[in-house]
């Protein structure tokens, strides 16, 4: 696996390309001459977490035949204050889905992701305390 960052101007604006072909605009807080131009490294790492996590959770739901006819995950954290490096200290992740007729497959699956599959999931979880949890709405999550 690899990346590439390219600096984008004479502060800390970066734009990475995957070796998938993937783009994205990464930018640093203002306090480091940041500038609102991209997702900040610290939040990219929950981005990771929640894409990791919500693959799982809809490749786990496709197999029992439980079709999402919506979803979104939340992503909230908590971290160190005034520590550098400061490491995420808590990390909740939120499924809101419809569609899936049973809440116990729901169940299930996002517990399989967040304690057993989501690779992202196991890394942040070595200085965080992770927890989730969902919510099977009716035709709009």
């Amino acid at each position: 696996m690899r990346v590439t960052l390219e600096r984008q101007n004479d502060a800390v604006h970066f734009v990475a390309t995957t070796e998938g072909g993937g783009i994205v605009s990464i930018d640093g807080a203002p306090v480091i001459g940041g500038q609102q131009l991209g997702a900040r490294p610290m939040e990219l790492l929950l981005c990771g977490m929640g894409g990791c996590s919500s693959m799982d959770v809809v490749s786990i739901l496709a197999k029992q035949r439980e079709p999402i006819t919506s979803m979104v995950v939340t992503v909230e954290a908590e971290r160190e204050p005034d520590v550098v490096p400061s490491l995420f200290t808590r990390i909740h992740v939120h499924f809101a889905m419809a569609g899936p007729k049973s809440e116990s497959n729901v169940a299930r699956a996002v517990e399989l992701s967040m304690s057993k599959y989501c690779s992202a999931t196991r890394i942040l979880e070595k200085s965080a305390t992770v927890t989730w949890s969902h919510r099977l709405a009716g035709p709009t999550a």
